[in-house]
């Protein structure tokens, strides 16, 4: 076992590193290092003559997959590391699919629709069968249909409703495009391996040892597929924290994890608690919070860091001093430290708004996680477009934008009439542009345009094909010739955010080169699905230097050496809504979720009053308060803080930082 030591691991975690045969369920409270014992694990499996390849791990985010990849890497032989199959769900879905999708009646070139395609698709159903009385919100129709596929469902249990038709329609069309979105890779992956017996025990076969991580988030396909996957003899390892289940609202099942035994029988259990990221004080609160929560698999964490300062429980008069407190307090408790040491975690993202104004009064660099994504910017969706519509001719969506970005001499009254061809024929749009006396009744400018377009488009294909071809570079010669990068530098307001678009669509390209070499038998599919699962539930990573302002729900998984957990407030958290629909129990498990992702000091904070809809209104302290009130938590007020007198040496300080400002 190459570079890893077992040694190292403490009683528990090695139990789990080296469980032998049967199901094992490792209960990971936050900070106990469950990465390390999976990649331990592993290790060890291999170390026992385990075949590599015959080893799935699976992880709920990109993050996870590359520092667990990174961790294997390290533990054995590059060839070891390769060989084993470690990716997110939906990673693994697509694997699964792209050999087998011919059993489900798909080709295995199908397209994978984004959130943008998913949305663009249902506004034009939507407005064909738009109904006055029963008008069609599309943000609705598009969580209602997720809902139902993560239930298991392809299509609605009522036509006869507005709704019900647009899921049918929007069904239809996705098939007849080849294409899938992101819960029917999910889907069509647990029908692959439910009703495809040959399949199921091929893809058994091939993976006899599987490891799954965050077992708490699945929800009721993700569990499926585990179970069809499993054989016998059981060979599953799963880790995870009923008390971080925080993502109910979009499917998770906690359940599953409490309800182990049933699924999977006689299963080890190994409750892993000495955490390695807090301090004691801040792991006894976050202890006495979580008790209050009846339904849980037991587990106390504790730390060897006794020492440490006590957590601090602040009332605040308002919202706007509660921000201003603490932007003060970051930059007073700098100095040696970079400001990424700090987070300021809230329930809701309107509560970032007050911190931003605060933080940029004081010249304070902050981030907020959840900016605008690199693979949502117009340009990277526009190759990707390119590239989608050439391994797939019959993914209109993607065909569209080639035609229209930059135009091709084919306008958006042309294309409405081939489209509305093309449902009407139900074939693809590329198969109507490519049929004789489609468009005859078009201009002779339209004809040729789109006579020319089809040819080019076939040539291009056919040079794509031929061994030995750059796909990157071959693209970058199509997006001159066609004028895409005029047409993208038009759309520019300044010449700096062109050269910077420019240059993103040149490495993209560069990127697709560099993938088509390393991995020529994945070639061109392989790129563009590793690109379109990256967008998957993953943040934008930012390296700058700064404070980090996130919500409780996207600080899962992260740690901070400050960390302030602000709008401790009834009807915040817990919200309001959580009261109503009897989920109180989850928002306590997304404050401990806050309160453990602090490794030195914690501070929790509630206001008196808050701003909302332009009026001012009074709050109550949160109930959760009470509940993680004792030992090492100290009670305190913002105004009383601000009313001591400063220590000589603070003012000394003070002095200093105003004089380097005004310098």
């Amino acid at each position: 076992m190459s570079n890893f030591r077992l040694f190292d691991l403490n009683p528990e975690q090695y139990r789990a590193a080296t469980h032998p045969e049967g199901a094992l369920l490792i209960l990971a409270g936050a900070g106990t290092g469950k990465t390390r014992v999976l990649t331990a694990r592993i290790a060890w499996l291999v170390s026992q003559g385990v075949d590599p390849a015959s080893i799935l791990a699976v992880t709920f985010t990109n993050k996870a997959a590359r520092e667990m990849r990174e961790r294997i890497a390290a533990a054995l032989t590059s060839q070891q590391a390769k060989a084993m199959t470690l990716c997110t769900f939906h990673s693994l879905c697509v694997r699964l699919l792209r050999c087998d999708a011919s059993l489900l009646g798909y080709k295995e070139n199908f397209s994978i629709f984004d959130e943008s395609d998913q949305m663009g698709l249902i506004k034009k159903i939507a407005s064909r069968i738009h109904d006055q009385k029963d008008p069609i919100n599309p943000d609705l129709a598009k969580n209602i249909i997720s809902k139902a596929k993560n239930l298991g469902s392809a299509f609605p249990e009522e036509t006869g409703t507005a709704l019900g038709s647009l899921f049918a329609r929007y069904q239809e069309e996705l098939r007849t495009l080849n294409a899938m979105d992101f819960d029917d890779l999910l889907l069509q992956a647990r029908n692959l391996l439910s009703h495809h017996p040959e399949a199921r025990a091929r893809w058994q076969e091939r993976y006899r040892f599987i490891l799954i991580d965050e077992f708490q988030d699945t929800n009721r396909l993700q569990m499926e597929l585990i179970t069809h996957l499993v054989s016998d003899p059981i060979n599953l390892c799963v880790v995870g924290d009923d008390d971080q289940s925080i993502y109910g609202w979009r499917g998770a099942e906690s359940a599953h994890l409490m309800e182990f035994e049933h699924a999977f029988p006689d299963p080890e259990i190994i409750t892993l608690e000495q955490n390695y990221r807090s301090t004691d004080l801040i792991l006894s609160t976050a202890n006495r919070l979580i008790k209050n929560n009846t339904r849980r698999r037991k587990k106390n964490l504790w730390s060897n860091e006794k020492e440490g300062e006590p957590v601090r429980v602040l009332s605040s008069s308002d919202d706007t001093n509660e921000a201003e407190f603490i932007a003060d307090e970051i930059l007073e408790r700098k100095r040696e430290q970079s400001w990424n040491q700090f987070a300021v975690l809230y329930r809701m993202n309107a509560q970032a708004r007050l911190f931003e104004t605060a933080l940029r009064e004081r010249k304070i660099p902050y981030r907020v996680v959840g900016g605008k994504s690199f693979f949502d910017r117009r340009e990277i969706k526009d190759v990707m477009a390119y590239l989608s519509a050439l391994l797939n001719p019959d993914d209109d969506a993607a065909l569209l934008r080639v035609l229209t970005t930059p135009p091709r001499g084919v306008g958006k009254i042309s294309l409405q009439r081939l489209m509305e061809v093309s449902v009407q024929q139900k074939k693809t749009l590329f198969q109507i542009l490519q049929q004789p006396g489609a468009h005859d009744d078009f201009s002779t400018k339209v004809q040729e345009a789109i006579q020319r377009f089809s040819e080019e488009w076939e040539a291009l294909k056919i040079r794509l094909q031929t061994p030995g071809h750059d796909p990157g570079a071959l693209l970058g010669e199509l997006l001159k010739e066609v004028g895409y990068y005029n047409d993208l530098r038009k759309s520019c307001k300044k010449e700096e955010e062109a050269d910077a678009r420019e240059n993103n669509v040149r490495e993209l390209l560069q990127s697709l080169t560099g993938y088509c070499q390393r991995s020529p038998r994945e070639g061109m599919q392989g790129f563009l699905d590793n690109m379109l699962l990256q967008r998957e539930k993953e943040e934008e990573e930012e390296v700058s230097d700064g404070v980090t302002l996130i919500t409780l729900h996207a600080a899962k998984g992260l740690e901070f050496s400050h960390v302030y957990l602000v709008g401790l407030e009834d009807g915040l958290l817990p919200h309001e809504r959580s009261k109503q629909e009897g989920t109180v129990d989850e928002e306590r498990r997304l404050c401990y979720v806050g309160i453990t992702r602090a490794r030195k000091t914690l501070t929790i904070t509630h206001c008196r009053t808050r701003k909302k809809f332009g009026g001012v209104i009074s709050c109550k302290p949160s109930p959760f308060l009470l509940e993680m009130a004792g030992e090492g938590v100290e009670q305190g007020s913002m105004e009383a803080i601000l009313s001591q007198p400063l220590e000589e040496e603070d003012v000394g300080d003070a002095f200093a930082r105003m004089r380097s400002q005004i310098g």
